[in-house]
């Protein structure tokens, strides 16, 4: 996937568990770990908002976009 999230590196920043964020936003902490590990296919624009205030970031200091290298198969 060419989004990644950097949620373990802002909790590392703004020192902060996974179960901290947790309680926080109120996302289940097995949410929060897909998310974190970057399994998650999906977010909510509300889950984002609350992680984004939680950690006093902004979306892009969350995810960031790295174009995938070309010649995978079944993409033109």
């Amino acid at each position: 996937m060419s989004i990644s999230v950097n949620l373990d590196l802002l909790l590392v920043k703004r020192k902060m568990s996974l179960t901290e964020l947790s309680q926080r936003v109120g996302v289940t902490l097995s949410n929060l770990s897909i998310l974190k590990q970057g399994k998650a296919r999906a977010i909510r624009f509300s889950t984002l908002d609350a992680i984004c205030d939680a950690l006093d970031c902004q979306p892009g200091d969350l995810l960031e976009f790295a174009r995938e290298k070309e010649g995978r198969p079944g993409k033109q």
